[in-house]
């Protein structure tokens, strides 16, 4: 219901931020457009500066716990190895389709809007600057935990949580004190995540109304074709990951989708995968998967095996900066590509957690951050079909694994 209510008064602001824009491009002298744009974007800079504000504790306490709770890696043995081969290369593959369909179709390449005045991203963009091999190493090795969450180096933070957690699992009974803490505050950081969410029409409405004062409803060809583009890809990425299914599956792939229907349904119709979680469960043992196979892979799947969330960001990041003219060259994209693959881990299960990964990555690459909010209107339409294809990748890798292992008894699926 909250959901809902929230995607009413998104929409509702959307159409409010037309209206204003529209009466004001229409009617206003370009001096008071000038003015009138920047001050109005001080709304998103606003839900802009919220998001940011919880990107770091955010990652760090999801990912350290996502690490902790898979124990000793010694213990976890091939299956660990098997899985995690499945998710790395998904994961890519679906990265490297977002990002050949938006240099392909690009969305954004129409709207040629103005990049907004330096001075008012300044704080949002904090320290970055042009990406190369020597600036890449250093957003990725961190010389103080303190100074990568006070910049909000995304990088540095995941390259910190990753030996924390390592080294917190490598402290057996004692390491469970600092898991159950950093669960809480993830619990903690989750909640805000909710209220953050609640100035999302405030960041959508100043957006919008900013956008169509100085352009007009040119805005609105950047709808279309950027929804349209992406429900093509993720049919495409639908189309490949059961394609490999079936050369893995092979007869029994019919079996599992069978299985998966009313998960997925559900998955689509609420954007939750996490509110499917115990139904899949189910269904995937009921397929013949091996319980304790299905025990360790579908959790480690759903903070490691986003592939429509993996898509939906090379994408979404590009087409921003499309829509703002901001050429990026293909050695740039491969690395954004890179840290995409890296800062998406371990946040599954947040609320619109595409959007707080591709702010992230958008202020890291001097993309304008206002963005964010320009695609937000349509954001929970795309969410359903991402989450969806998450739960169908997770579906699909359980499944894979249990066949690998010898452990699929597909006489139990009838």
């Amino acid at each position: 219901m909250k959901k809902n209510r929230l995607t009413l008064y998104i929409l509702i602001a959307m159409f409010l931020g037309i209206g204003v824009g529209y009466v004001v491009h229409q009617n206003a002298s370009p001096a008071f457009i000038a003015a009138f744009a920047p001050k109005t974007n001080l709304l998103t800079t606003i839900f802009l500066r919220l998001v940011q504000m919880i990107i770091a504790p955010l990652v760090f306490s999801t990912l350290v716990v996502g690490i902790a709770r898979l124990g000793d890696l010694k213990t976890v043995g091939r299956v660990g190895g098997k899985a995690l081969l499945w998710f790395i290369s998904a994961s890519f593959t679906s990265l490297l389709l977002g990002l050949l369909l938006v240099n392909v179709f690009k969305p954004g390449a129409g709207i040629h809007l103005t990049t907004p005045d330096a001075s008012g991203a300044k704080d949002l963009l904090g320290k970055t600057q042009s990406f190369s091999l020597d600036t890449f190493v250093s957003h990725v090795f961190p010389k103080s935990i303190i100074e990568a969450m006070a910049t909000n180096e995304i990088l540095q933070i995941v390259i910190f949580s990753v030996f924390f957690g390592i080294a917190t699992a490598a402290l057996g009974n004692s390491g469970k004190i600092i898991i159950k803490a950093l669960d809480a505050v993830a619990q903690v950081i989750l909640k805000m995540v909710g209220y953050v969410m609640g100035f999302a029409p405030l960041g959508v409405f100043g957006a919008i109304a900013a956008v169509i004062a100085t352009n007009g409803l040119e805005v609105f060809k950047f709808y279309s074709l950027y929804l349209m583009y992406f429900i093509l890809g993720i049919f495409l990425l639908w189309a490949l990951l059961l394609l490999v299914g079936a050369l893995i599956l092979k007869n029994s792939l019919p079996g599992l989708v069978r299985r998966i229907v009313q998960p997925l349904i559900i998955a689509f119709s609420t954007t939750s995968s996490e509110a499917v979680f115990p139904k899949l469960t189910e269904e995937l043992e009921r397929f013949g998967c091996n319980n304790k196979i299905v025990a360790f892979i579908l959790p480690l799947g759903y903070s490691f095996n986003l592939d429509g969330s993996m898509m939906y960001m090379t994408f979404a990041s590009l087409a921003i900066a499309q829509a703002y003219g901001i050429h990026l060259d293909i050695g740039t994209q491969l690395t954004m590509l890179i840290v995409l693959m890296l800062t998406s881990k371990g946040i599954a299960g947040v609320p619109r957690a595409s959007l707080v990964v591709v702010t992230a990555t958008c202020a890291m690459f001097n993309i304008p951050p206002e963005g964010i909010a320009l695609i937000l209107p349509i954001d929970h339409f795309c969410d359903m079909f991402r989450t969806a294809t998450n739960v169908l990748g997770n579906a699909l890798a359980t499944s894979a694994v249990s066949k690998w292992e010898g452990a699929l008894e597909l006489e139990n699926a009838a």
